[in-house]
C-alpha cells in the first residue's frame, strides 16, 4: 500500500486544528499520514495540538522549520521530509480550514489512477468558493486568464493550494530553484508540470480572513515573466 502524505503548512490555528486532523485521520486510508509545518510564526498552542496527536495516533508528525521563509518554503521543506520518509503520494493542503479534508479522497483516487499530479480548482463544474470577497475572487480568476495567456497553458485554476503529486514528479524538481516566496507559487508549479499527465478535480474553497497585500500582486508578476527562463533551472525530467 502506498504511502501517502499530507504536507500541511499551520500557524496559530488551535481552534481548528483538531477539527481538521480528525477530519483526515476518519478518512479510510491506514496509509495516511498529516505533516503539519510549523514555524516561529506559531505563537498559540497548535503545536500542543500536533505533538498530541502525533503520540496518540502515530499518523501524525509534528515538524518544526526553523529556517522557514514563509508559507511556500514550508511546503517545499514539506516535501523533502516527505520524500526523505518514502512517502509515495504527497498533497498539499490548508491547516486553516480553507481546505476541506473530505475532498482529499478524488485526489488519492486520482493519482491511484496514474495521474502524476492533481491539481485543486474552484473554477470547473462543482467546484467554488466560499465567503471569498468580489476582489480576491477576480484576482484569482483574472490571475488563472493572465497566467494561461503569458505562459500557453490551459489550466482552469492556476492558484489553488490544494494539490497532489506522485513521488517522481516532486523527485524529479530542483525545489530550491523555486522563484516565487508568495502566492504565485501555485501557478509556478503548475506551469512546470504542464506537460505531466495531470488532472483539474473540483473543490470548494473556503476562504479566511487574511488579506492580499499589493506587495504579493507585484511580486506575482515579476515571478511570472520570469518562469520561462527559469524552467531549466528547476528542470523535470522526461
Amino acid at each position: 500500500m502506498k504511502k501517502t502524505v499530507i504536507v500541511m503548512p499551520v500557524a496559530n490555528e488551535e481552534e481548528t486544528m483538531a477539527q481538521v486532523l480528525d477530519e483526515i485521520l476518519a478518512l479510510p486510508y491506514d496509509n495516511l499520514y498529516v505533516y503539519p509545518i510549523l514555524d516561529n510564526y506559531t505563537k498559540d498552542h497548535t503545536e500542543d495540538i500536533v505533538k498530541k496527536y502525533e503520540k496518540e495516533t502515530g499518523r501524525v508528525k509534528d515538524i518544526f522549520y526553523e529556517d522557514s521563509r514563509g508559507v511556500v518554503s514550508c511546503y517545499l521543506y514539506g516535501f523533502k521530509k516527505a520524500l526523505e520518509d518514502g512517502a509515495e503520494q504527497i498533497i498539499e493542503m490548508d491547516g486553516g480550514g480553507s481546505h476541506q479534508p473530505k475532498e482529499l479522497p478524488q485526489f488519492i483516487d486520482s493519482l491511484d489512477k496514474g495521474y502524476d499530479c492533481v491539481f485543486g480548482s474552484r473554477f470547473i463544474k462543482d467546484g467554488g468558493v466560499v465567503n471569498d470577497p468580489l476582489y480576491r475572487h477576480a484576482l484569482s480568476f483574472g490571475g488563472t486568464l493572465l497566467s494561461n495567456i503569458v505562459l500557453k497553458t490551459s489550466y482552469k485554476d492556476m492558484t489553488s493550494g490544494f494539490e497532489a503529486f506522485s513521488r517522481d514528479v516532486l523527485l524529479s524538481l530542483n525545489l530550491d530553484k523555486f522563484l516565487s516566496k508568495g502566492h504565485i507559487y501555485q501557478t509556478e508549479m503548475r506551469y512546470y508540470c504542464r506537460n505531466l499527465n495531470h488532472i483539474e478535480v473540483p473543490i470548494h474553497y473556503i476562504a479566511g480572513g487574511s488579506s492580499l497585500k499589493m506587495k504579493s500582486v507585484k511580486e506575482a508578476l515579476s515571478v511570472l515573466f520570469r518562469l520561462k527562463e527559469n524552467e531549466e533551472n528547476v528542470h523535470i525530467s522526461a
